[in-house]
């Protein structure tokens, strides 16, 4: 009976999730007050409306659209102003039906693409877990080539990734730490669906952000599919030393009746990143204990404004990066929690000249090898300073500056260099 169990989850593991298409009122998996509110207030928004820019603007099939707009006509609370062709018709609301929008929008002020049943989220989440991706050496490669990552950091990070749980990046400022995670999403091969936005109890959870969530050429689509899902790149959802408490739960606006998702919630099936751990503005340990059950259960917890608790699968990959040494940050509890603790170092001397001709051709500045030698003599072998992955931008980037004043052709000299580590370093170390 567990084998068959097992057999039963791994096929599941295996399917690809797409929402199926919705032929029927029925198969939205919402009552069909709900579809008349959200439409009726879709025809009082722009007064006039064909079916088919309705079904184009709710995301639903004109076959459905057709059903409320009809129940709607005889409930005398639209009419029908002009022939729209092609069987399709102009509707407008009547009195009755604008008294009856404006009531609508009392209760919220969310239209748009319909909303999916809260269930049916949940449902895709087990299918489209980030635990379906398995990265190699040489797709950490190809999403790493434009940054310098030696092969102890590639063989640390892939065997992270494709355990589904979190990690730790940390060490010096300046060494490429959030590069490295915001990279780590680029070896993710897989896409997903999400909803524009989710309705549990008649409460709306807005879900999409196109901030955060970049969607795929159509072209990738299936023939046939729910269009209230969008179809993205697995997210990766980044946040610094603004982070709150509250951004980790479901933000209400008491105005518009309308939540927004958290951070979490919109981070699923992708890759979370906080980034500067430990210099947020609220205690970190406040932080940490809000993550324990989600990591240890890979289960969330939310709460609507009016009390219910919602469970919520926890899939995705959160990484944290901090300057700092985890083991002063956290307790050695929490540190089991998260398997991976990768310390990002200062690069060899080779590595920083690697890094310093990357960006000299990126920039068009011709490199000049024994320029960087001089550099390197003068502030890092001398003591001054400890080389760091970003000192190459930084000073090539000066560089630049100071030429286009001196109206001049940038080029590595040393004098150049000289002037750039005087204003660069004056108040990080002797220069």
């Amino acid at each position: 009976m567990v084998q068959s169990t097992k057999r039963s989850v791994s096929t599941q593991a295996q399917q690809e999730f797409v929402p199926p298409y919705t032929n029927s009122i029925a198969d939205t998996g919402l009552k069909e007050g709900f579809l008349e509110e959200l439409i009726l207030k879709d025809i009082y928004v722009t007064n006039f409306a064909l079916g088919r820019e309705i079904s184009a603007r709710t995301h639903l099939p004109f076959k459905v659209v057709e059903e409320v707009l009809e129940y709607l006509k005889r409930q005398l609370l639209i009419e029908v102003r002009t022939s729209g062709g092609l069987a399709d018709y102009e509707y407008t609301p009547t009195e009755k039906g604008r008294d009856r929008a404006r009531s609508f929008f009392d209760h919220n002020s969310y239209s748009g693409a319909c909303p999916v049943p809260w269930t049916r989220y949940v449902d895709s989440l087990k299918y489209q877990t980030v635990r379906r991706e398995s990265c190699t050496p040489r797709d950490l490669e190809v999403a790493f080539s434009d940054i310098m990552v030696n092969r102890h950091t590639i063989n640390s990070v892939g065997p992270a990734i494709n355990s589904g749980r979190g990690m730790f990046l940390f060490g010096e400022a300046g060494n490429g730490k959030t590069s490295i995670a915001e990279r780590i999403a680029r070896s993710f091969k897989g896409q997903i669906f999400i909803p524009y936005a989710v309705e549990i109890d008649g409460q709306i959870i807005r879900v999409f952000d196109s901030h955060n969530h970049e969607p795929v050429s159509p072209a990738s689509y299936p023939r046939e599919y729910d269009h209230r899902w969008v179809r993205i790149q697995r997210p990766c959802v980044v946040v610094g030393g603004e982070l709150t408490i509250d951004m980790l739960e479901l933000q209400f606006d008491y105005g518009t009746k309308l939540y927004e998702a958290p951070l979490q919630l919109k981070s699923n099936c992708g890759l979370l990143l906080i980034d500067d751990f430990g210099r947020q503005r609220i205690d970190h340990k406040s932080l940490l204990n809000r993550w324990i059950v989600p990591l240890e259960k890979r289960i969330d917890y939310l709460t609507l404004h009016t009390g219910k608790k919602l469970e919520i699968p926890f899939e995705q990959l959160i990484v944290f990066s901090t300057n700092l040494n985890p083991a002063d940050l956290v307790d050695e509890a929490f540190l089991r929690r998260i398997p991976y603790k990768i310390h990002i170092g200062n690069p060899t001397e080779d590595e920083f000249k690697w890094i310093f001709l990357q960006y000299c051709q990126r920039m068009g500045v011709p490199y000049n090898e024994e320029a960087v030698n001089y550099l390197i003599e003068t502030q890092y072998k001398s003591g001054k300073q400890e080389m760091r992955c970003c000192h190459p931008r930084d000073v090539v980037d000066q560089i630049i500056n100071l030429c286009a004043f001196l109206q001049t052709e940038p080029r590595l000299s040393r004098e150049y260099l000289d002037h750039a580590c005087k204003v660069y370093f004056a108040a990080m170390g002797k220069a």
